[in-house]
């Protein structure tokens, strides 16, 4: 194929998909011409070349296209001397996957490609033959060899039908066909040079730019219903103050800012139930002042939920509590209440010694064994009622 056929294809394959729309729609086919150049490995020696190719693709997903690819270009050896009117031929036929990076709308969308599949080279005009062959030479032979290509480039969408794409890629040929250099020829005769085979595999450079144009349209959007309008307020929707109970159950309805209040909306008492702290039995004894060794065993889990009640009371700044100490049954109704109020006391010395002021404590109490939870009758059932209870007030009460 001469030069010119070959422009001429390139042309031809330029105008004919001229009447194409390109669009980046997923199951979208399209055609790919474009034109280049080849810059051949220096182990060839062969001059920089035409390459043009054409590639019918297809929109796997909005990021990732495969195209079928045709390719070819016509190298002349650097001293053709030997071999006057003489070219050396390549041509291409693979598969390339791009994978495009940036949203599907963007005007330029930079890209990576790699690719496999084979490559013939040959004699332009026809093949130089020594009979018999010199020792070590090799016929010029043609073959197709395998190839892979890897690369990258970016996508200039021109409008919604048509992107213009720039690439350059390395293409690796497994070739056993191209000769060697200059410097390797034998003489055969007063006017021929013979070229051994001494390599096997190429890389190559390509530089192209082409058109994409598709084959489909895309779809037009699905029509926007019209939002349906507000359905007027009525008492189930507001909630003048604030306090999580619409207008229609809240009994009552102005509550100031941060009050705790049930489902009618009215102020809720709230006690935090420390069960789990568990004390050891009679203590703590008059005069101590540090819980731990107080705690029964195991005394990090009592710990962890005295850590759990300062949490929450970080968290909502605005409540106070009062404390209030439990015993069982056992002992006198005097002893039990001075060691109801010993641990309600020193559980708010806890609280305070980690950062709780002092002021949003509003009463530490003891009940002795007059409030029970549970029967004083099992061992279970008194561990129960040995408790500390935390009553959270409202703001404002």
């Amino acid at each position: 194929m001469k030069r010119n056929a070959l422009s001429a294809l390139i042309a031809l394959s330029l105008l004919g998909g001229g009447a194409v729309a390109q669009a980046q729609d997923f199951g979208n086919w399209y055609i790919a011409p474009r034109i280049g150049a080849d810059i051949p490995d220096s182990n060839r020696k062969t001059d920089t070349s035409v390459w043009g190719g054409i590639g019918v693709g297809v929109w796997v997903n909005p990021h990732l296209a495969v195209d079928f690819e045709y390719g070819i270009n016509n190298a002349e050896f650097k001293n053709n001397s030997w071999r006057p009117n003489r070219e050396w031929e390549s041509v291409t036929l693979g598969v390339s996957a791009r994978w495009f990076f940036g949203d599907e709308g963007s005007q330029f969308r930079p890209y990576v490609m790699a690719g496999l599949g084979a490559q013939r080279h040959a004699a332009y005009s026809g093949s130089l033959s020594v009979n018999p062959p010199a020792p070590g030479m090799t016929s010029n032979a043609s073959g197709w060899d395998p190839m892979a290509t890897i690369g990258g480039g970016v996508q200039y969408n021109m409008s919604e039908n048509m992107a213009l794409r720039g690439e350059i890629a390395a293409r690796y040929d497994h070739d056993n066909n191209t000769r060697g250099s200059a410097s390797d020829s034998l003489s055969i005769g007063p006017s021929l040079a013979y070229y051994p085979s001494h390599k096997s595999g190429y890389v190559d450079g390509i530089v192209s730019v082409g058109l994409v144009y598709s084959f489909g349209h895309a779809a037009p959007p699905p029509p926007v219903e019209p939002a349906a309008p507000p359905p007027p307020p009525d008492c189930h929707t507001l909630d003048d103050d604030h306090d999580g109970v619409n207008n229609c159950d809240d009994r009552c309805p102005d509550t100031p800012a941060g009050t705790i209040v049930g489902p009618d909306g009215c102020p809720q008492k709230v006690v935090i139930d420390l069960r789990g702290v568990n004390f050891k039995f009679d203590r703590p004894k008059k005069g101590e002042h540090s819980i731990e060794p107080t705690l029964a065993v195991p005394t990090a889990d009592s710990v962890a939920i005295l850590d759990q009640a300062i949490d929450a009371l970080n968290r909502y700044p605005e409540i106070k509590v009062e404390l209030d100490g439990h015993t069982d049954s056992i002992g006198t109704d005097q002893y039990n209440q001075g060691l109801s109020e010993r641990r309600a006391q020193i559980v708010a010395d806890y609280l305070t010694a980690h950062g709780i002021s002092a002021d949003r404590i509003t009463a530490v109490k003891g009940f002795g064994e007059s409030q029970p939870i549970d029967t004083n009758s099992t061992k279970e059932g008194r561990a129960r009622n040995r408790r500390t209870e935390l009553k959270v007030e409202n703001p404002g009460q």
